[in-house]
């Protein structure tokens, strides 16, 4: 079970890497396309600055490309090796994980690039920057 102050917890809710309190996202939602890039400036418990610099998170694409690989292989075995289809049938199922899971290796990108740089801090309290 993933609890407060772990890194991990951070990374799989989207929560504020700092305090663990709130969504660092407008909508929790990944898969309401409008919304998927749209994120709070600041975490209104700790007054965490999410936007660390402009353009931040062009780091992620770097986080994203393993985890869009992650994804890739999993598919590959389970088309491949799990349920025994041909390789062209696997490929094809590579394509439509990538494309279905999109939303979530975006979010999950973002989540993983911002944990690299904010701790999680059990004391954090609402300061100004």
């Amino acid at each position: 079970m993933l609890k407060k102050g772990n890194k991990l917890y951070s990374i799989l809710t989207g929560s504020c890497p700092k305090c663990h309190e709130e969504s660092m996202y407008v909508d929790k939602k990944p898969y309401h396309i409008g919304n998927l890039f749209k994120m709070h400036d600041r975490c209104s418990h700790c007054n965490t600055k999410y936007k660390i610099e402009p353009s931040f998170f062009y780091g992620a694409m770097y986080v994203s490309y393993g985890v869009g690989i992650a994804f890739a292989v999993a598919a590959f075995v389970i088309a491949r090796l799990v349920l025994g289809t041909t390789l062209t049938t696997a490929f094809i199922a590579i394509v439509i994980t990538m494309i279905a899971f999109m939303p979530i290796i975006i979010r999950l990108s973002r989540n993983i690039w911002i944990n690299f740089f904010i701790s999680y801090d059990k004391n954090a309290v609402k300061t100004r920057d």
